[in-house]
């Protein structure tokens, strides 16, 4: 028998709730037989929502070429087609135009940052979200770009540059998505918590950083940056401009670099979402800011694609290397990202132009996902009305309510109600504190994500659950 094998602590430590012990006692159940109903994550296809077409035609294309060859013959020779319903000429063109940057096709290795054509795509985006023009605004560069397999990639490879050793601490939002703490775990770093306020909607105070920076100092910590989500995951809370040039300010004065973690820019259902990177401006302050396909209304988690984009970057100390310089070595470990991701970034980036023959479906598609999101959310969070000390503050954002169980029996937490949840009902959520709370509080995470009439279903049975729960003694 050989002996037991000494593990990296910083790995076997990590925790990870969104995945943790309810959704695997979630999948028990699913294995006798129970139906379960998964809102302990953002995965909209994996509850119905439909894949928009235009992303599909143009992937169907790019991994399948010869059937670009295919529909040109036949939009030449029309009577050839018959009843086969032909792709839009632009569905066409932009697969085209994909397939030519990425050399070799999907299948082959890209580059290490990814195709110049998707970078710069991307960086026309950031330019157009932001309002940037001649002589207004700071456009984004390419070459300060890199495209990664999904956000979460993008915010490892920042986090594994930034941590030299132990001492070394990044800032995090209290709830925070569970990403950041297994991944300061993971580097042997220091996590360093700080608090955004809940009653009032989960805004941020510049005393609350201060104290944060504060407690981390006088335990030897070296804060190096601070993680923004924004929208919130998992509160949904959107930061105005305001708050965002209170954070600028803060890391300004304390040396630090931002991370801001933008992947829901585009679910703030009649909210503003305001980029890091637009209130920034020309300030010499490093910025990373990253975005990803599997959010918004798009939805698509499981393709993996996503990016960072560096204002600003550091100079490593000890070497004459900057911070762009070491993350393209991080990224050449790996050869490339995963290739149909960075296809669908360029999709995400650059939409079907108004007039185009597939604008018209995209515009419909886009509007009904969000809208449905939306009317789901309002339905959820009206039965939080329903519940016995059940508060859900701020507006709603991402794809995530996080409500306050301010009655619970005694002796029992946020774990046990969640848990018990799904025994009940089916409905897995995420406790709490797999999110990190305020001491004394208790909450869940659910995902607005499944479709109308199963929430009608479902959230009758939630409410009654509730009422039973809470009177136990």
């Amino acid at each position: 028998m050989t002996d037991d094998l000494a593990g990296n602590r910083n790995v076997i430590e990590m925790e990870y709730a969104v995945r943790g012990a309810i959704p695997r006692r979630a999948a028990v159940l699913r294995a006798e037989g129970r139906r379960t109903i998964l809102c302990h994550i953002g995965n909209p296809q994996a509850l119905g929502q439909r894949p928009i077409t235009y992303y599909r035609q143009v992937l169907g294309l790019l991994e399948n070429p010869g059937l670009l060859g295919r529909e040109r013959r036949l939009k030449e020779r029309p009577a050839q087609a018959g009843d086969i319903e032909l792709l839009p000429d632009d569905v066409l063109e932009t697969a085209e135009r994909i397939l030519a940057a990425f050399e070799g096709g999907l299948g082959a290795y890209s580059e290490s940052n990814g195709p110049l054509l998707v970078r710069e795509a991307v960086a026309r985006f950031i330019d157009r979200r932001d309002g940037v023009g001649p002589g207004e605004g700071v456009p984004a560069d390419p070459g300060r770009i890199f495209l990664t397999t999904g956000a979460s990639e993008a915010v490892k490879y920042v986090i594994e540059v930034l941590i030299a050793g132990p001492a070394d601490g990044i800032m995090i939002p209290i709830p925070q998505y569970p990403l950041y703490s297994a991944v300061i775990r993971r580097c042997g770093g220091a996590q360093v918590d700080y608090y955004p306020d809940e009653d009032a909607g989960w805004t941020l105070d510049r005393a609350a950083l201060e104290d944060a920076h504060a407690r981390a100092a006088a335990k030897g910590i070296r804060v190096k940056a601070i993680v923004v989500i924004n929208p919130g995951n998992p509160t949904g809370a959107i930061l105005p401009a305001a708050s965002i040039r209170e954070v600028l300010d803060f890391a300004a004065e304390r040396g630090l670099a931002v991370i801001a973690d933008e992947v829901y820019q585009e679910n703030v259902y009649g909210g503003e979402f305001v980029s890091f990177a637009k209130v920034l401006g020309g300030r010499d302050i490093p910025l990373f800011s990253v975005h990803s396909v599997s959010k918004g209304f798009h939805g698509e988690c499981g393709h993996r694609g996503g990016y960072v984009e560096v204002r600003n970057p550091p100079h490593l100390a000890g070497t004459d290397l900057s911070f762009t310089d070491v993350l393209y070595k991080i990224a050449s470990v790996s050869l490339c990202p995963n290739t149909v991701g960075m296809a669908l970034v360029y999709l995400m980036v650059t939409p079907p132009a108004a007039g185009s023959p597939s604008h018209a479906l995209f515009a419909r598609e886009r509007a009904h996902v969000l809208s449905e999101l939306e009317a789901k959310a309002k339905l959820v969070r009206e039965a939080f009305t329903r519940m016995a000390g059940v508060e859900c503050f701020g507006r709603i954002g991402a794809l995530y309510l996080f409500p306050r169980l301010g009655v619970l029996p005694a002796g029992k937490t946020d774990f046990d109600y969640c848990l018990a949840l799904l025994e009940e009902t089916g409905l897995c959520t995420v406790n709490g504190s797999g999110f990190g709370q305020r001491p004394g509080t208790q909450h869940l995470r659910v995902a607005f994500l499944p479709p109308r009439e199963l929430l009608a279903e479902v959230l009758p049975a939630w409410i009654d659950f509730h009422g039973r729960y809470v009177a136990a003694k």
